[in-house]
């Protein structure tokens, strides 16, 4: 076993997806049935998990000649935004990573109201203090999403989480998922979770198109319930009902690129929205949906924090840990820097 896995083990301490155990008779199951949505996020999610555990690539980035010339713009008032960044980040993964803890079913269950929101912010947070090191000071969501997905689509990011997908409604093309093409979804209908890496990728590849269903919808929707932008036909001036090919094209455009990122901000669900009661009364292993989160969120902060020590230095970045409160300062955040970000940076020559 190489340096780099001897670190990512220490580094996970969380588990590593498991197989899948068959589901009993969910046809004849009326409960079951109402849990299918909630089942298919799990699954989606599940996939991110398993694909990053697969993949095992975190110490890769230390070969990218990307981040070997990192250096960033730490000035004094960067320095601050991003501590602050940071603590946000970084108190939204604690508070993720206790819950799962509680050995109690329906406390899980109910805590889906609030373990949602905290992965997604985690990763917004520790996005916007990686995109904040290069200069880029935004907090509009959209605007981080865009800057997030050229990230990715320019090789900022691992394999892990490095794919996304482009292109108009139906004519998508979803890249660095290479095993996807080779299967498909039919099989699926026990919604059993995925279990080998072509399913996970195929997995990864549906969510990716779903997710990027959503964005072209709720584009149409704004531009066509709005007077003054919404297209119209030229020879009624009635309002489009039906979108061409080439407007999806002009839409797809606009969206950009979608990503992990977009993936995880579907975890931005409203506690009054009926959708998130939908998860809170299903049946699903939602011990296995809070590892899940947990896993994702520690491998996506972790890169953003690789890139940021990087930039500042590590003097500094173990001096921005040193002022952390007790309870993030002795936890994950330290061992993090120990394990991984003080290994990547001080290593001899780049770790594969």
């Amino acid at each position: 076993m190489t340096q780099a896995n001897n670190m990512m083990t220490q580094f996970s301490n969380v588990p590593a997806p498991q197989p899948p155990v068959a589901a009993t008779s969910p046809a004849t199951d009326e409960n079951w049935r109402k849990s299918i949505p909630a089942q298919v996020f799990l699954n989606h999610f599940f996939a991110m998990d398993y694909h990053i555990q697969h993949q095992q690539d975190l110490f890769a980035i230390a070969k990218f000649p990307i981040f070997q010339q990192f250096y960033g713009m730490p000035s004094e008032a960067t320095y601050k935004a991003i501590e602050k960044l940071l603590l946000n980040s970084w108190s939204a993964e604690y508070a993720l990573r206790i819950t799962p803890v509680v050995n109690d079913e329906q406390y899980l269950q109910s805590s889906l109201h609030w373990t949602f929101p905290q992965a997604y912010y985690s990763a917004l947070f520790s996005a916007r203090a990686f995109l904040a090191i290069q200069g880029i000071n935004v907090s509009n969501e959209e605007l981080i999403r865009k800057r997030i997905g050229n990230m990715v689509v320019r090789g900022y990011y691992p394999s892990s989480i490095g794919y996304y997908a482009l292109g108009p409604i139906n004519n998508y093309r979803i890249q660095r998922l290479p095993m996807a093409r080779r299967f498909t979804m039919a099989g699926k209908a026990d919604l059993l979770l995925p279990s080998r890496e072509g399913s996970v990728q195929a997995e990864l590849a549906q969510f990716l198109k779903t997710t990027r269903d959503q964005r072209v919808k709720t584009l149409r929707n704004v531009i066509q319930n709005n007077p003054k932008t919404a297209l119209r036909s030229p020879k009624t001036g009635e309002v489009l009902q039906k979108f061409s090919v080439e407007q999806y094209k002009q839409l797809a455009k606009q969206i950009g690129y979608t990503t992990y990122f977009d993936m995880l901000s579907r975890l931005r669900i409203s506690s009054t929205n009926r959708e998130i009661e939908r998860f809170v009364e299903s049946e699903i292993d939602v011990r296995l949906f809070h590892q899940s989160l947990v896993n994702i969120v520690t491998h996506v902060n972790a890169v953003h924090e690789a890139y940021i020590a990087k930039a500042l230095g590590l003097d500094a970045y173990r001096q921005l840990v040193a002022k952390l409160p007790a309870y993030l300062q002795e936890s994950f955040v330290r061992e993090r820097m120990n394990t991984v970000i003080v290994p990547m940076l001080t290593a001899d020559k780049p770790i594969a």
